[in-house]
């Protein structure tokens, strides 16, 4: 979509990655958005307002106190004038500046003067983010409603490796896009999450370590960019995402008989649940006593609900599998891209520790017949806003 008409304040912070700001408006401006940049004086200590002033053809901002804009109240008129306020890179000190509530330079006093949605793009050192203070702080302002976008992993300016550079540009930007997305898409997405549970008697059962996490953080996403969403959910405590319908259930034969009943109704069919993939031949009346040292169980194969759901004939959805691995990830992935004939999988590394089950983070790479992309490391919240982004476009480029 273009962002013909949207008017986007893009406040720059004094950290290393706002060499990366006129990539993200010059982009912004190919999508015929307006936008208009605001500069804290540490921004400047590293690319000058002439840059951002030529990519932009806007005049820069980045002075409270300047006596030519403040005549007509200049930091007043940007603040009405937003439809979004995107801070990138914002530092740990200008994100504990707003969370305070100060207004002590333009772009804080922008933030308390909007009514306009607010998207905080994290950028600084692994360290710096980690710290309680500056979690403290990010929570805080996603309880207001804040938007926080990131932060991305991997090496930094300082030689550190880990969680706490800033998104690549043309994510800022679908992520940009994605909020402007209308909030009716006529488009219904089916969405099974979390472990599922094979009984053995009527105690003990089987199951995996998934939290449900992903899948509902998917669903949530989806329903807030206005599509219709039912989420098939294994045994799980987490709450139902707003306006989501949710259908409850425990094995993995109770899932496909759900998916199956579903997924003809649906436009899109995203495969985010950990399903066992073989449950006890025979399950005990009563609970089996401890009687020998050794217990033999005899296991057969459950059925492939993403298979089964991608060979529909007749009012197929777009299938979206996932792929968690250990190893040889893109093998394993691509492998089952092609033998589920599935439009696209989403896999990640499950043996790295900070991500995947019962995190609240995780990285994501996306195969597809023709190409792949990378989500960086990121909280599963933010990252599945920019999974469902990338899953619409593909579904809208089929059609």
């Amino acid at each position: 979509m273009t962002l013909e008409n949207k008017k986007v304040v893009l406040g720059i912070t004094g950290g290393i990655a706002a060499y990366k700001c006129p990539e993200i408006v010059r982009r912004l401006k190919d999508l015929n958005c307006d936008v208009r940049v605001v500069m804290t004086s540490g921004a400047k200590e590293f690319i000058t307002p002439l840059t951002l002033q030529a990519v932009s053809g806007n005049p820069v901002s980045d002075s409270l106190l300047d006596p030519a804009a403040e005549a007509s109240m200049g930091h007043i008129e940007l603040a009405k004038w937003a439809d979004l306020v995107v801070i990138a890179p914002a530092t740990a000190d200008v994100i504990a500046k707003i969370n305070a509530g100060m207004a002590n330079d333009l772009l804080t006093t922008i933030c308390l003067a909007t009514d306009a949605p607010i998207a905080i793009v994290p950028a600084m050192n692994q360290q710096m983010y980690a710290a309680k203070t500056t979690q403290r702080n990010l929570t805080s302002l996603r309880n207001i409603g804040m938007h926080i976008w990131g932060p991305a992993s991997g090496e930094q300016a300082c030689g550190d490796i880990g969680k706490g550079r800033l998104l690549e540009p043309m994510q800022i930007v679908e992520l940009i896009q994605a909020h402007f997305t209308p909030k009716s898409l006529d488009l219904n997405i089916l969405i099974t999450a979390g472990p599922t549970r094979e009984a053995i008697d009527p105690v003990r059962y089987i199951s995996n370590h998934s939290s449900g996490k992903m899948g509902f953080a998917i669903a949530q996403a989806a329903q807030q960019i206005g599509a219709n969403v039912t989420l098939i959910s294994g045994p799980v405590s987490l709450a139902t995402p707003h306006n989501t319908k949710r259908l409850d259930v425990v094995s993995a034969s109770d899932m496909h008989e759900q998916a199956m009943a579903q997924a003809p109704s649906h436009d899109i069919f995203i495969a985010c649940a950990a399903v066992a993939d073989y449950r006890p031949s025979n399950v005990s009346d009563q609970k089996i006593k401890k009687n020998d040292d050794d217990m033999t169980v005899t296991m057969i194969k459950n059925p492939d609900i993403l298979a089964d759901v991608s060979a529909l004939t007749a009012n197929r959805p777009f299938c979206v599998g996932f792929a968690a691995e250990t190893q040889d990830v893109e093998t394993y992935a691509r492998g089952k891209l092609t033998r589920k004939k599935l439009d696209m999988i989403a896999a990640n590394n499950v043996s790295i520790a900070g991500q995947g089950f019962n995190s609240d983070d995780n990285a994501l790479t996306l195969y597809w017949k023709q190409g792949k992309l990378d989500l960086p490391l990121a909280d599963k919240q933010e990252l599945a806003k920019q999974l469902v982004v990338e899953i619409i476009k593909h579904y809208n480029h089929a059609q």
